[in-house]
């Protein structure tokens, strides 16, 4: 079966986008092993502690990311120089992953023969 990445570009925030990658990267984590999540470029906001978008009347889902590992996705990459670029650390990502520099991540994502991004 094709090694499948799912990338996150968008905010958690303002579309749907990111939830729905979520639920699909979920979904398929049933079907097979050969999966990876990405986060660049905004996608980086989807992982970070502490968001209340109950104040926009959003949907709180990035604790949902925490269900990775019982559903046995390992492969989680964050480009280093995005979340450098928007000010922020490896410490507020809420969960295990591998901080990736760029070059890295294309290096990564070269892997993996189907791209879906979010």
């Amino acid at each position: 079966m094709n090694k499948v990445a799912f990338i996150f570009r968008t905010p958690p925030h303002g579309s749907a986008s990111g939830r729905e990658g979520l639920d699909a990267a979920l979904a398929t984590s049933a079907l097979s092993e050969n999966i990876g999540l990405f986060f660049v470029d905004d996608g980086v906001y989807q992982l970070l502690t502490g968001q209340a978008p109950n104040a926009i009347l959003g949907r709180d889902y990035a604790p949902t990311f925490g269900l990775l590992e019982l559903y046995d996705v390992e492969h989680v990459y964050v480009c280093e120089q995005s979340l450098a670029e928007r000010g922020l650390t490896s410490a507020q990502i809420g969960i295990a992953a591998h901080m990736v520099c760029a070059s890295q991540w294309q290096q990564c994502l070269s892997d993996y023969q189907v791209r879906l991004s979010f």
